[in-house]
């Protein structure tokens, strides 16, 4: 199982290279065609949402990619962003005002909105992000990759107060605590060496991500539970699905967006 994980990574991270490093459209394509597998995962969550009809699953996924490709040359959002948040609304809403009950209600088109809303966010922050520096991009990414890695064996090494056990059994207090104090550290000497210089708001900044990721973490582990679910999906073997792989990242690369704007 180790063998098929540690292989599946290396071919992802080879798949990854070039569409980072190139950025532009090619970076686009490939968030996009993240986006369209997300939301096939997300139509897969049989109890969160139940089969849903064509016409609000083309319009769902129209909002998703369009929200994942709003404004993403700009830091400061434009009115743009406003309407398709209300094309996302209205466009999942209103069509249930014309099926039975039972094949798709006010609740479905609540809880698809949420789902669309939060990873389409979430992605164009990626883009977002690599669009204003490739270096704050993998700055970023070192963050979820380091705190996970080390709250994963600082949680099997001195691990005792499991932290959400009805969510994560494996999940504890004590290697949450080493992967937000590595998680801080070990990317803000990164951010060091690519920016030569450390402003304080960075670890603070640095600091607080640490944390969001985890959050980030969970909340798609109760996702899972919720569906009574291992992972969304299995496109890389051993890791899950692309939900899986970026759940963390999700919420720290949106985190970053909205404290950049606050603080930076």
């Amino acid at each position: 199982m180790m063998k098929i994980r540690i292989i599946s990574a290396i071919v992802a991270i080879i798949i990854a290279i070039p569409f980072v490093y190139f950025g532009g459209y090619l970076f686009k394509l490939g968030i996009g065609l993240i986006a369209i597998w997300a939301f096939k995962e997300i139509m897969d969550l049989k109890k969160t949402l139940k089969k849903i009809p064509y016409i609000p699953m083309i319009l769902g996924l129209t909002s998703l990619l369009l929200i994942v490709f709003a404004n993403t040359n700009y830091l400061f959002y434009s009115g743009m962003s406003y309407i398709y948040l209300v094309f996302l609304c209205l466009s999942l809403i209103i069509p249930s005002l014309f099926y039975e009950n039972d094949k798709y209600t006010i609740k479905d088109a609540f809880h698809l909105i949420g789902l669309v809303l939060f990873i389409g966010l979430g992605l164009n922050s990626f883009i977002l992000v690599r669009n204003i520096d490739l270096k704050l991009f993998l700055y970023l990414v070192s963050i979820p990759m380091i705190t996970d890695s080390f709250a994963l064996f600082g949680g099997k090494l001195f691990g005792k107060n499991k932290m959400c056990p009805t969510i994560s059994a494996k999940k504890t207090w004590e290697g949450a605590l080493i992967g937000t104090i590595l998680g801080t550290i070990i990317p803000s000497i990164l951010y060091l060496i690519l920016f030569h210089k450390l402003p304080f708001i960075m670890v603070l900044i640095t600091f607080i991500l640490t944390i969001m990721g985890q959050i980030g973490d969970l909340i798609f582990s109760k996702l899972k539970r919720e569906n009574d679910i291992k992972d969304f999906s299995n496109i890389m073997p051993g890791h899950g699905g692309a939900l899986d792989r970026l759940d963390s990242s999700l919420v720290i690369f949106m985190t970053y967006i909205a404290l950049a704007l606050i603080l930076l």
